[in-house]
């Protein structure tokens, strides 16, 4: 049975650290570009990173670039995202994607003071 399931989601202040975590089962986790979206209005959803199978190729979207870090442990089947800098306009619900194909129930970030 595929799995995705986050953590490290909750309520953080302006400014804040978390460290979100993806942890994989029921597919050959490592060969799959994995993905971390966040709701966006009137688009959908925005890609807010990727990282290939092997962790070599990082994506950003613009509006995380250069304080959110995507990684992953592919001994472990995770996917991290690590979240610094916090805005509140980042509060949304994170979810996980294994190339689209495979998603999970999400996790709610919401930056508030």
């Amino acid at each position: 049975q595929v799995q995705l399931v986050e953590s490290g989601g909750g309520l953080v202040q302006p400014g804040g650290s978390p460290r979100l975590s993806c942890l994989a089962s029921g597919f050959s986790f490592s060969v799959y570009t994995m993905s971390w979206y966040r709701p966006a209005p009137g688009k959908g959803r925005e890609l807010v990173a990727r990282i290939s199978s092997v962790g070599g190729r990082k994506t950003y979207a613009d509006s995380v670039k250069g304080r959110f870090t995507i990684s992953r442990d592919n001994g472990k089947n995770t996917v991290a995202l690590q979240m610094n800098s916090l805005k509140p306009e980042d509060t949304a619900v994170y979810l996980c994607s294994a190339e689209e194909k495979y998603g999970g129930q999400g996790t709610q970030v919401t930056v508030s003071s």
